[in-house]
């Protein structure tokens, strides 16, 4: 982790609270190195490592949030515009975005592999182990999809009433093609489905209640689809909040991209829920998502509404974790030159997505 922190974009890096993270991370490194050459057989010890661990993870509770904000702290120094199409201007604010995508991606996904295994750790060794009863550490072998998502939606509810003092009813559909008519249950980590959910449920009741001339007497439903066929489990989250231009559907997965204005209080880590704001709910929603090598996507139809579907390994011999690996061709990619147009139309989704590339024999 702290390989890949030195080697991220350093405009990032320089901003206060990108240094607080990296403070942070190497504050935890040098609490983790005291059980280096401890005894591990001593009990004394064990209990001592489990608690700096739980240290460790309270410490590193505000990552997410406090490194959004060192994202919106080099988004305001850059004035980068996904809208700008003025090529001549957006080459280096693009790369840099792509940098920063890279980067937090990286991150995140560590991040998440790190506190799964800190989780798992003091479940099975803390005071109160969570074994036995289908846990397995943080892993859950039948985590009841339709019990997260009734969670996700209830809590996005109550969220969406305190801002806009009304919200969307939930239409829910399970259907399970290998038991009918009964609840959809699989070997998964329920935390993550419920961060994903969470996050998906909350956009499409934003999006359905700032609808221009939304008729508060009869509010469209958040419909949600439950499916497990024979290698996965998909859910699908579908809302009438206007959809999403076709061009926009990738820059939503950036970082550096919001709709929606700053959080009244920037500075606030206290951890409260907003609707919106900080741009990091659906990339770090995709990242949790393809940790076992699902996926996150988004099909909209602009004018109408959009649809987020969630794709689950439902076979768990195929749900390994999918980690990022540390090497050379980390940095050759912040290195990277940009890569010229190579279409008639001259703009940033093209060059982003058709570019020619030149394997140099090394």
């Amino acid at each position: 982790m702290l390989k890949e922190i030195n080697v991220a974009p350093p405009l990032l890096l320089d901003t206060e609270s990108a240094r607080l993270v990296t403070e942070w991370y190497w504050k935890s490194f040098e609490d983790i190195l005291r059980f280096e050459m401890v005894d591990s057989e001593d009990s004394n010890v064990r209990q001592d490592f489990c608690q700096t661990l739980i240290d460790i993870r309270n410490r590193h509770r505000n990552v997410v949030p406090t490194m959004a904000q060192a994202v919106m702290d080099l988004h305001g120094r850059i004035g980068f515009n996904h809208n700008d199409t003025n090529t001549s201007s957006d080459s280096i604010s693009l790369k840099l975005a792509e940098n920063v995508t890279y980067f937090l991606d990286r991150f995140y996904m560590s991040r998440i592999s790190i506190r799964m295994l800190i989780n798992t750790h003091t479940l099975y060794f803390g005071k109160n182990p969570a074994v036995g009863h289908g846990f397995g550490g943080a892993i859950d072998d039948k985590a009841d999809i339709g019990q997260v998502v009734n969670a996700a939606y209830d809590d996005a509810r109550m969220l969406c009433e305190s801002n806009y003092m009304d919200a969307p009813e939930l239409d829910f559909v399970v259907h399970n093609t290998l038991s009918h008519g009964q609840p959809i249950q699989m070997v998964y980590v329920p935390t993550h489905l419920y961060h994903i959910l969470f996050e998906l449920v909350k956009n499409a009741m934003r999006a359905t209640m700032e609808q221009p001339g939304l008729d508060l007497s009869s509010i469209p439903p958040v419909r949600i689809l439950a499916c497990q066929g024979n290698e996965d489990v998909t859910v699908r989250i579908s809302d009438q909040g206007g959809g999403i231009p076709q061009r926009k559907i990738d820059q939503v997965f950036g970082y550096m991209y919001t709709t929606a204005p700053r959080p009244a209080d920037e500075r606030d880590l206290s951890g409260q829920s907003h609707m919106a704001g900080y741009g990091y709910g659906l990339p770090i929603s995709r990242l949790y998502s393809r940790y076992f090598h699902g996926n996150l996507e988004l099909h909209s139809v602009e004018g109408f509404g959009t649809d987020a579907t969630v794709y689950l390994k439902y076979l768990s011999s195929e749900a390994e974790e999918c980690l990022p690996v540390y090497n050379s061709r980390v940095k050759q990619h912040y290195n990277a030159p940009v890569m010229c147009n190579d279409w008639t139309q001259n703009n940033s989704n093209n060059r982003r997505h058709f570019t020619t590339i030149n394997f140099r024999k090394r």
